[in-house]
Formats: C-alpha cells, sequence, structure tokens
C-alpha cells in the first residue's frame, strides 16, 4: 500500500479572490485558482487566458546577448566553422535542432552540432567535445543547456582559439567560467526579466536576437516553437510568464503545423487527439530522451532535423526501439528494487533509501529512483557500477533537499553535482557501504515530519454541484498546465456512494459514481485506488480530483480523477 498524503487547501488573499469574481464575473472558485497562479486583477486575468507572442521580452534585455549576436556574425562574415555543442536530453537536443537549424538557414559555411555521450563523456562541456572541435578547425562553439559550470573545459577551450559562447539556465555558481559570451537570466547582474526559460528557451532567444539583427521576420523564429514547447514540457521548468506565452505557441504549432519529426512521433505514439502539455512529457518527451538513455543522443537531433519523409520514419523507429528496450530494462529494475526493499526489514525503518547493484542500467536508476519514492516516500539513490565505480542518480521529496545532504558526504564522493529535488554522484565502489550510513544519518537529522508524508496541496473546496461542464470549459483555457500552472485540484467532503454503483476495475483502479445529499451526481475513475473501495461503499468521504472530459465512441463527457480519499470527520 502507498503512503497516506496529506492535504492542504493553498491559502489566498480573500481581497484578491473578492476583487476577481466582481471584475471578472465567473465562480469564486475560479477566481481563488487564478489567485493562486499570481493573476491579480483583469488585467492579470486577461493576458493570462490570451496569451500574445507580442509579450515576448526584448532579446537584447539578456546580458551578453549583443556581445553574442556580434560575434556570430563576425563568424559567419569570415567563414568560421562553427560548431552548436548541447546536452544528451530532450531539452538539450531540442536546443541544438532549433539553433542548428536556425543557423544553417543562414549561413553556408561549416556548421556542425555535437551532443556528448552520456555515459563516455558525461554531462556538460566534455575534453573530447572540445578536441573534436579543435581537431577539425571550429573556431566558435556555442553551447545550449550546458555550460554555465565549465569553467575548466571553457578555459581549455580557450587556450586552444576556440571562443564558446554559454546558452544556459542553470544556476551559476560563484565562478563564472571565461567564456566570449553567456546567455542565462539567472546570472546575479543579468537583467532580462523572465528567469525560468529551458535551455532550449535560451537558444530561441538568441536565434530572435539574430532575427532583429538581420531584420528577418519573427516568423523565422516562431517556425520552431514546436521544440521550444517540448523542451519546457520534458524539463519541468515553470509554465508561467513567458513560458506560458512559449508553451501555448509552441502547442498550438504542434497541433495545426508541427515539425516532421514530432508528428511522426505522436502518430507512433498513438496520439489522434491534440496534444497537451502531458503528452509532450509523457510520449513525446520519453522516446527523444530514450536514445541518450539507451545508445547515442546525436540521432534525437538528427531526427528533429531530418526532412524527409522516409528517412525520418528510420529514425523515427530507432528511437521507438531505445524506448521499448528503455521501458523494459525500466521494470525489470524498479521490480527487483521493489523486491529488495520488500524483503530487507532493517530498511522499513530508515529516513532515506540508498540501492546498489552493479549491474543496473545507468541510464534508469533516476526514473527508478522516483518510482521508489512512489511507493516509499523518502530521500533516495539508485547506483549501478560504471568503469569501475559506483554511480548513480538520486531523487528527493517535497521540501528536501538531497543535493546539500550529499554535499555533506562530499569525502566520500569521487564527484557529484546537481538541484534540489535531483542530484548524480560517482564514488569508489568500497566506499558505497559507508556512504549508506553517512546519508542516512544526514537525512535522518534534517528530514521534518511533514517531509516524510506526501502533500497533496488542493486549490479550492467546492460541492458536486459546481462540477458541470460550464466550469469545466473555464478550465480549460488555464491550460498549458505544469509547474507553476498545474491541473486545478479540487476538494468535495461528505460524498456518498450513489446506489452501490462505485466499484472496482481490473482488480485496482476504482469507479467511483459519487453523490451529495443536494442531489449532485459525478461519475469518476481513481487509478490504484482499489483498495479505499470499502471507504467509498460505507461513506461519507471526502474527495480530492481533477475534473476532466473522457471520450467514448465518439460521445464527450465531463467525469472526476480520484487523487485521493478519506473518511469524512
Amino acid at each position: 500500500m502507498k503512503p497516506d498524503k496529506r492535504w492542504t487547501v493553498k491559502p489566498v488573499d480573500d481581497e484578491i479572490v473578492n476583487q476577481l469574481a466582481t471584475s471578472l464575473n465567473i465562480q469564486p472558485a475560479i477566481c481563488r485558482v487564478l489567485a493562486l497562479r499570481g493573476v491579480q486583477n483583469y488585467d492579470y486575468a486577461r493576458l493570462f487566458f490570451r496569451p500574445e507572442l507580442s509579450q515576448l521580452h526584448d532579446p537584447f534585455l539578456m546580458k551578453g546577448m549583443k556581445r553574442a549576436v556580434d560575434r556570430i556574425q563576425e563568424a559567419i562574415e569570415w567563414h568560421e566553422r562553427i560548431m552548436v555543442y548541447g546536452d544528451y536530453d530532450v531539452d538539450g537536443t531540442t536546443a541544438v535542432a532549433l539553433f542548428y537549424s536556425f543557423l544553417k538557414k543562414n549561413y553556408t559555411g561549416e556548421l556542425a552540432y555535437y551532443i556528448p555521450h552520456r555515459y563516455r563523456e558525461g554531462y556538460g562541456i566534455s575534453k573530447q567535445g572540445i578536441d573534436y572541435a579543435h581537431g577539425n578547425g571550429y573556431t566558435l562553439m556555442i553551447t545550449l543547456d550546458c555550460g554555465i559550470k565549465s569553467v575548466e573545459m571553457i578555459t581549455y577551450a580557450q587556450s586552444l582559439g576556440i571562443d564558446v559562447i554559454v546558452c544556459d539556465h542553470h544556476l551559476p555558481d560563484a565562478q563564472i567560467p571565461p567564456a566570449y559570451a553567456i546567455l542565462n537570466p539567472k546570472q546575479n547582474d543579468c537583467k532580462y526579466p523572465y528567469k525560468e526559460l529551458s535551455g532550449c528557451g535560451i537558444g530561441f532567444k538568441l536565434a530572435s536576437a539574430l532575427a532583429i539583427h538581420w531584420k528577418q521576420p519573427m516568423e523565422e523564429v516562431y517556425q520552431y516553437l514546436d521544440l521550444v514547447a517540448t523542451s519546457i514540457a520534458a524539463d519541468i521548468v515553470p509554465i508561467d510568464g513567458e513560458n506560458r506565452i512559449l508553451a501555448f505557441y509552441g502547442i498550438k504549432r504542434i497541433n495545426e503545423s508541427p515539425c516532421l519529426a514530432i508528428s511522426t512521433l505522436k502518430e507512433l505514439g498513438g496520439v489522434t487527439k491534440a496534444l497537451t502539455v502531458s503528452d509532450l512529457v509523457f510520449v513525446i518527451g520519453p522516446r527523444v530522451n530514450a536514445a541518450g538513455r539507451m545508445d547515442d543522443a546525436r540521432k534525437a537531433v538528427e531526427f528533429f532535423i531530418e526532412t524527409d519523409p522516409e528517412k525520418i520514419q528510420v529514425l523515427a523507429a530507432a528511437l521507438h526501439s531505445d524506448n521499448d528496450d528503455r521501458k523494459e530494462v525500466d521494470k525489470s529494475t524498479t521490480d527487483e528494487a521493489l523486491a529488495i526493499m520488500h524483503d530487507d526489514k532493517n530498511m522499513w525503518q530508515r529516513k532515506s533509501t540508498v540501492l546498489f547493484r552493479p549491474h543496473w542500467h545507468k541510464g534508469v536508476v533516476g526514473i527508478v529512483a522516483s518510482r521508489l519514492i512512489d511507493h516509499y516516500y523518502r530521500p533516495t539513490i539508485m547506483l549501478t557500477s560504471a568503469n569501475g565505480k559506483a554511480t548513480g542518480s538520486a531523487r528527493s521529496v517535497s521540501g528536501f533537499n538531497i543535493y546539500e545532504a550529499i554535499h555533506e558526504c562530499r569525502d566520500l564522493l569521487d564527484n557529484y553535482g546537481g538541484h534540489f529535488y535531483a542530484a548524480g554522484m560517482t564514488m569508489a565502489e568500497d566506499k558505497v557501504d559507508e556512504f549508506i550510513e553517512r546519508f542516512e544519518q544526514i537525512v535522518a537529522s534534517t528530514i521534518t515530519p511533514d517531509q516524510q508524508v506526501p502533500e497533496i496541496e488542493i486549490d479550492a473546496e467546492i460541492p458536486l454541484t459546481l462540477v458541470k461542464p460550464a466550469l469545466n470549459n473555464i478550465l480549460k483555457q488555464f491550460e498549458p498546465f505544469g509547474p507553476a500552472n498545474m491541473k486545478p485540484v479540487f476538494l468535495t467532503r461528505q460524498v456518498y456512494d450513489y446506489q452501490g454503483k462505485s466499484n472496482v476495475v481490473k482488480e485496482q483502479h476504482l469507479r467511483i459514481v459519487a453523490h451529495q445529499q443536494n442531489g449532485a451526481i459525478i461519475e469518476g475513475i481513481g487509478f490504484g485506488l482499489g483498495e479505499k473501495y470499502e471507504l467509498v461503499r460505507n461513506g461519507p468521504f471526502d474527495m480530492v480530483y481533477n475534473m476532466e472530459e473522457n471520450e467514448h465512441n465518439g460521445t464527450t463527457r465531463l467525469q472526476v480523477k480520484v487523487i485521493d480519499l478519506r473518511r469524512s470527520q
């Protein structure tokens, strides 16, 4: 049984809610959801519901942009060899595909792209990549979704006569690399108004600046918004501010005139309806990521820039095959890890999970760590063996800084890096046992009781009488959903099973037909909630849920997707 969850109704300024209800003339529940997303008045609401590309910020507001544009212009005029260098994940490969494709249309000189091999070279700018650039006469390297922490490697590139323009969105360290230009709104002295662009988003801004410099119509850059939206979804950056505009129009392009690559993946994934952020995360993203996880991420860039329909089918089949391999390895590793946890009673009382098996595939350990958190809600590290070292990925729970906990064990590590909720590390295999105990001591002494219980954040409490198509039609205008604008979560109390019609489906899912005593009735599904059937049958119960539309045999009807249930107090 998965861990119980705590329910938190998010606090909001009632005065703002009342002002919105008056000015917009809509349900207070909707105004509450808007206020929780930072919408404070009518003008904010108009921009939220009707985003416009004209609201995008001037790319030249970003520190280093003019210097970057001037250097690229110089490279073009002098027919220098230019290399576009990116990370091996979805954000990095879409960024490289976008910028390489844009530059290719505007430059007839020597242009190449480079993606480091995940296992042979690792994350960031590699020595192998710089040596390749130098050996082949490339004198300008433009990095995308990486580079801000590569002080040593960029110094090395400089020593070989290679200028580097860094386009990155990760948080800079105290020491900034000696690049020719750095585009990163998170630099302390960068006045760019929006700080949460994806790596591909930074590449989009550089392309936008070049289009302005060359006096081109912005459609020359907007045609790549499908790639930007894919990066925003897959890299889990906030979908607010400028990202909301980019995602909104990127998804619009995906559903109206996508690039050949995305339309092919949509077809392969069996998606026949309009794509959403969720589809980008669960259908498109995994197939692109699988290239780097299971083989070579260059395939992903090659796929995104290909325009020949026959060639793209071959590339898509390769990505699809990589993803099938990834899913198989993912499942077997998850099953093995869960069995280890189930059989080792000494681990049940721990505050952290660290598992090490030399045969596990490095490409899936991060995914599996996240799956273990679904079952055992605590900071989790999965380690495997590579090149004679123990190496792996860490994932955290809400509110717990796993990077800091790993930092406290740094004397046991050869290398580590990451951020609040995810990190990676490498250590000698004979240090693993000591690391497991040290990490457990640190987690046990710093994690709070609340951080040990998964939390469901609730936007508003409403009666079932409000769960109607009219309300859902307004909620659909909140899309695209994602971090900083998650699909609204509602709470309804004192709900009963309707005439004994609720039942368990496929032994694990809960089909609900619920009503309140005021007569309102709603149907819904609770995936994985079959174990709570008796609670429903013996109501009353409280229910936390999203609203969604269910399409069946050409008919669309409103239902609820139940997130959690508990007995009414």
